[in-house]
């Protein structure tokens, strides 16, 4: 256990980021319209293409990159600060979302030369998007039992298979799918590939799913028969899990594992002052405010593992399943606290917004693994396995 926990040493942003926070501040205090809180509490999967491109054209998407393919070679502790004020006010990000946290940051560190040439500078312009093609149909939350193939064939790779749960999908330009290239799901860890997959080419099939909110973040995918070139394949044939364990690491450590209630945690405080409730909540308002700077104090030890060039995988493994507890926790004390005086409710805006919360909730311990899959990393990480 002393391992872990010394793997998560107090680190502290770095004075060069109040100066950007203070510019990001400004831009988006310029730019976003003034939206109701249901809205603006869809952040992250709400798909705003002008959006992304005005971000891509301050370098602010792909911000980590390299400037020779059009980034702008911040660190990790800018691209926290960024992150975190976008999530702040509900911005909405989620076309560029998964191209600037995982699939960049991959094409970078895995790809070829030609591969990063052709999406990298696409990414940064927020010109193109892509989405994760990780989970399967029938799989639940164990990845390793993919069964999408790719089969090796005169001209590169034909792939048939399913992805589900994939973000955005129909509204993406690619997605990075994880399938098996060699041997059966019995095999689990080996014989796993990455592929770049066009979701223009023949033979793909992209539906969206409505969830229980009526919205249709999510999408289900089809492939059927679908040439993909040589170039299709990052890094090399069957490592694909140690390149999707590399991503996890950007997926479950960031701020949008601590932030997807804080729209709606805002708003009911900005609620409880201007009806003078604020005194009558002190306590829960402490906790929530001690919980999240606790969380947040955990996200950015790891963002300067991710800064010094690790993978944190384990330790982001944590963040990720405490966030995920606090980020339900905050539409449920809410309604409790609201519940409780029925005869006073507040306004409508602050009403739906608390709907919304609460029926994405449930997915919030879903997405990114599951809280079972997590629980298992940690326990191996602490030695229990």
């Amino acid at each position: 256990m002393a391992d872990l926990l010394d793997n998560l040493q107090l680190a502290s942003l770095p004075p060069h980021t109040e100066a950007f926070r203070r510019e990001v501040k400004h831009f988006l205090a310029q730019e976003l319209p003034p939206t109701p809180a249901d809205v603006r509490s869809r952040s992250w999967l709400a798909f705003d293409a002008e959006f992304s491109r005005k971000l891509g054209a301050r370098g602010w998407v792909g911000v980590t990159l390299p400037k020779q393919y059009g980034g702008a070679e911040l660190d990790a502790f800018s691209r926290f600060v960024l992150v975190e004020e976008l999530l702040a006010v509900g911005a909405p990000v989620g076309a560029h979302w998964i191209a600037d946290r995982q699939s960049g940051p991959l094409i970078l560190k895995f790809g070829s030369d030609a591969q990063k040439a052709r999406y990298l500078p696409g990414i940064c312009r927020g010109e193109i998007f892509f989405c994760i093609g990780m989970s399967e149909p029938n799989s639940g939350s164990d990845l390793a039992s993919v069964a999408s193939r790719a089969v090796r064939t005169d001209k590169g790779w034909r792939l048939n298979g399913r992805k589900i749960w994939t973000t955005n999908g129909h509204k993406c330009d690619y997605t990075i799918a994880l399938v098996r290239t060699s041997g059966s799901p019995a095999d689990r860890h080996a014989g796993l590939s990455q592929f770049v997959v066009d979701l223009k080419l023949p033979g793909v099939t992209v539906r969206p799913i409505v969830d229980l909110t009526g919205d249709a973040h999510f999408s289900e995918m089809f492939f059927d028969d679908v040439e993909l070139d040589p170039e299709a394949l990052i890094g090399n044939e069957g490592d694909g899990w140690k390149q999707v364990n590399a991503e996890l690491a950007f997926e479950r450590s960031g701020p949008e594992r601590l932030y997807s209630s804080i729209v709606l945690l805002d708003a009911w405080l900005g609620w409880l002052r201007e009806s003078a409730r604020f005194e009558q909540q002190l306590e829960t308002v402490g906790r929530f405010a001690a919980h999240l700077a606790t969380l947040r104090q955990l996200s950015v030890a790891i963002t300067a593992k991710l800064a010094a060039g690790e993978s944190p995988v384990v330790e982001a493994a944590l963040v990720k399943d405490l966030g995920t507890e606090f980020e339900q926790a905050v539409p449920a004390i809410i309604e409790a606290a609201i519940g409780a005086d029925p005869a006073d409710p507040p306004g409508e805006e602050l009403v739906r917004t608390l709907a919304y919360v609460s029926h994405m909730a449930p997915t919030f311990s879903l997405r990114g693994g599951t809280r079972e899959i997590l629980r298992g990393m940690i326990a191996r990480g602490l030695g229990l396995r």
